[in-house]
């Protein structure tokens, strides 16, 4: 029966460390931003144009 009491304050042991993580990630702002990620796949990306020097160095490889 002894067993059984230590099993308990062990699990509610690792229960409060968990529920303190929570609380303190809650706290530092982890889960503010719910809307992005949902919407994130859907955003283009930014195409990058190549420079004037790029477009110079491609011509003369080919040439």
């Amino acid at each position: 029966m002894s067993v059984i009491y230590v099993l308990l304050t062990i699990s509610v042991c690792v229960a409060l460390v968990f529920f303190a993580a929570f609380v303190f990630s809650v706290r530092k702002g982890q889960y503010d931003d719910s809307y992005t990620p949902s919407v994130r796949m859907l955003f283009e990306d930014e195409l990058v144009e190549p420079t004037a020097k790029d477009n110079n160095q491609n011509k003369t490889q080919t040439d």
